[in-house]
Order: structure tokens, then sequence, then C-alpha cells
């Protein structure tokens, strides 16, 4: 195939999940009951998390930011597929697929960093928990949050950049969203840079909270191992065992999908796959941690019931202050 200037690609016809026009009906209707799910149960939790007296904990703040990017991330992606399923014209312009690229990618990225800030949090509660409220604070994990935010903006940016000086050999993307592999596989020569970016400052701001998890629960398990409690074993699943379900997932995925040379991506298989970790993992999140948390089932229950029977709500007084001076 002849090779085109990326000047003559102005946009990019995405093929969607499936192929088979027969499937659209039922993709549709699966990724649509996904996504409100996804959306209305992490709506939820920011809102018991900022509103309820019982959650202004830095814990539970984190978990509030978690549930907003997981909100923002299946928005990216999700919205914009629901519509091209139905439509015969399924093209999206160059600059609007490179700002999804970009904003996918930092999404995708602060899930990473925020869960290792609440795998810092389990940490300095179970071994340093005489020093938990002098050390760990809302103050401090907005803090790790914006200078996070701040650094895998910068690294999408980079990405971006990157691939909109790539030369396109046609403009058909085989995926329902732009992301960096079918893009890579679009160009028309092997994109070494970008390849090599994957691999190491990719992998340095993106792995990086994987390895600092591993590292804190690393000290918790010695921690533990010290104590000879099984009583301590126990209470430390119960605490943690919902942030692990949840790292598992993301990373898994994240491996499966990005770290290998584009020579080996399958995109029909990993378009599949990438509807897990645009819409499933969102969606399970909040299901994981509302089901396996005492406390949040209960603060579940104390937000219905103000619903239903006030009629009308307010985040508690000391909610409003505490966001107040955050902001």
């Amino acid at each position: 195939m002849a090779t085109r200037n990326r000047t003559e690609v102005t946009e990019f016809v995405l093929l969607g999940l499936s192929s088979k026009q027969e499937m659209q009906l039922v993709v549709f209707g699966v990724v649509l009951a996904m996504y409100l799910v996804a959306v209305v149960g992490n709506f939820l939790l920011v809102l018991v998390a900022l509103s309820d007296p019982k959650l202004q904990t830095p814990m539970y703040f984190l978990l509030s930011q978690l549930s907003f990017i997981d909100m923002l991330l299946t928005t990216t992606t999700i919205p914009q597929m629901l519509v091209h399923t139905w439509s015969e014209n399924r093209t999206i312009s160059f600059n609007c697929c490179m700002i999804q690229l970009f904003f996918f990618m930092t999404f995708g990225s602060m899930e990473g960093h925020v869960l290792a800030a609440m795998a810092y949090d389990r940490y300095v509660a179970i071994c340093d928990p005489l020093r938990y409220s002098a050390i760990v604070s809302r103050h401090l994990c907005l803090c790790i949050t914006l200078t996070s935010l701040l650094v895998v903006s910068l690294n999408s940016l980079l990405y971006t950049v990157l691939v909109t000086r790539l030369t396109f050999c046609g403009n058909q993307l085989t995926h329902f969203f732009c992301d960096i592999t079918p893009l890579l596989k679009l160009s028309c020569t092997r994109p070494v840079v970008n390849e090599m970016l994957i691999f190491t400052e990719g992998v340095a701001v993106v792995l990086s909270p994987f390895f600092f998890i591993i590292g804190s629960y690393a000290r918790i398990g010695a921690a533990i191992a010290r104590m000879r409690s099984v009583a301590a074993l126990r209470k430390t699943l119960s605490t943690c065992s919902s942030h692990i379900m949840v790292v598992l997932l993301l990373y898994g995925t994240v491996a499966r999908m990005y770290l290998k040379p584009s020579s080996s991506y399958d995109l029909n298989q990993d378009r599949q796959v990438a509807i897990f970790y645009t819409v499933v993992i969102p969606m399970l999140n909040p299901l994981i941690y509302s089901l396996r948390n005492q406390e949040v089932k209960k603060a579940l229950r104390r937000l219905f019931r103000k619903l239903c029977f006030s009629g009308n709500f307010q985040p508690s007084s000391q909610a409003n202050r505490e966001w107040k001076h955050i902001s």
C-alpha cells in the first residue's frame, strides 16, 4: 500500500467492536447496560464518600477519586462507540481522535496512580496505625493526585504528539475508539520511537505505581508475619482484598494489551479485550468496593433513606467545609 502523508488523513473510520452486522443490537444492549451500571455505581460512591460524615477519611476520599476517574475513563470512549453502533457514519476527525487518545491515556494512567495512593494509605494504616492521622490526610492525598495528574498528562501529551507525526497508510481503525495500538499498526513504517517510549518512559509512568503497590503489600505482609496473629491476617485481608482485586484486574489487562511489540498486535482480539478496561473494570470497581465493604453498604443505605424520606439531599456540613477548604 502506498505511503500517504499524514496531512491527507483528515479523519479515521472506527470499525467498532464487532464487524458482524447481526451482532450490533446485542453489542449495543450489553455495552449500554454495563456503561449505565458503571456511571451510576461510581457516581453513588462519589456521592456517599463526599456526603456521609462517617466516610470523611483519606481512604474514602481516594476511593471517590478512583470512582470519578472511572466515570471519566468510560465516558471518554463508550458514548461515541454506542452512537457509532447505530450509525452508518463511523468517522472521527483527526483532531478529535488525538484528543480522545490524550484523555483516554490520561485517565487510564491516573487510575493506577490513585490505586498506588490507596496502597500507601493501607500500608500506613496497618504498619503505623498510631501515626496514621499525622501522616495521611486529605491534603496529602490531594497533593499526590494533582502531582500524578501533571505527570500522566505530560506523558499522554508526549505520546499524542508523537502519534500526530506518524504517516498513515489508510484511515480505517480496527477498534471502537482511538487507542494507541491500532494507530501504531496503521502507521506506514514501524514506529520505533513510539515503541521505545512504551517500553521505557511508558513503563516508568504506567507500571511504577504497580511496583509501588507490590512494595507496599510486601511491607504489609512482612508486618503481619511478625505479628503471628490469625486475627490480624483476617483483618488485613478484609481491608485490602477489594483493593488487590481491582489492582489485578487493571494491570493484568494493561500488560496483556500494551507490553508487547506492535508486530504481535492482534487488533481483532485486542478490541474485544479493550472493552474490559474501558467499561467492565469501571463497572466492577464500585461493585467490588460496595459489596465487600460494610461501611460503604451502610452509607449507601443511609443515603437511600435520606433520598426516599426527605425528598431532597444536601451534603453534610462537615463535607462541605472540607470540600471548600480543599478547593
